[in-house]
C-alpha cells in the first residue's frame, strides 16, 4: 500500500540524510492527513482516503508544483523553479507508470464503448469511467482532449 511505502521512504531518507526527499515525503504525508481529516469530518467511509484518492492527490501536487515552477521561471527565479521540479520528481516516484498516448487512446476507446457515449455531451461519463479505472496512471488533462476529439469525430 502507498501509505506504508511513504513511511518506509521517509525512514530511508532520514537514515540517508536526504533532506530534500525527507521534506517532500513529509509534505505528502501532511497533505494525506489533511485529506483523512476531511474524510472523517464529512463522515464518508473509514476516515482514511483510499488508494485512488491518494493517487489523485499526488497528481494534484505535481500539477501545482509544475505551475509554480513555470511562474518562478517567468519571474527570473530559476533556483526556485529547480526546487519545485525536484519535488515533482520525488512525488512522481510514488505514482505508477504513466500510460503513453497509444495506451491512453485505447483506454478511451474502450471507455466510450463501455459507457455508450456518442457525442461530446457524454464526455463526463467517459472521464468518470477512466478515472475509476486509471487513477494515477493517466494524465486526465491530455485524456480529456483526446476524449473530446474522439467524440466530436464520431
Amino acid at each position: 500500500m502507498l501509505r506504508e511505502r511513504l513511511t518506509a521512504e521517509m525512514k530511508a531518507a532520514m537514515k540517508a540524510g536526504e533532506k530534500d526527499k525527507l521534506s517532500t515525503v513529509r509534505m505528502i504525508q501532511a497533505a494525506l492527513k489533511d485529506k483523512d481529516i476531511e474524510a472523517r469530518v464529512s463522515g464518508s467511509g473509514t476516515g482514511q482516503i483510499d488508494e485512488a484518492e491518494i493517487l489523485a492527490l499526488l497528481q494534484k501536487m505535481i500539477k501545482q508544483r509544475n505551475e509554480a515552477a513555470g511562474v518562478y521561471e517567468q519571474g527570473g527565479r530559476p533556483e526556485l523553479a529547480a526546487s519545485e521540479r525536484s519535488e515533482v520528481a520525488i512525488i512522481a516516484s510514488f505514482l505508477p507508470q504513466q500510460m503513453d498516448e497509444a495506451e491512453t487512446r485505447a483506454a478511451i476507446q474502450a471507455a466510450i464503448a463501455e459507457t455508450g457515449a456518442a457525442e461530446p455531451k457524454d464526455m463526463g461519463k467517459v472521464i468518470a469511467a477512466l478515472k475509476a479505472k486509471y487513477a494515477g496512471r493517466m494524465d486526465f488533462g491530455k485524456a480529456s482532449g483526446f476524449v473530446k476529439e474522439t467524440l466530436a469525430g464520431k
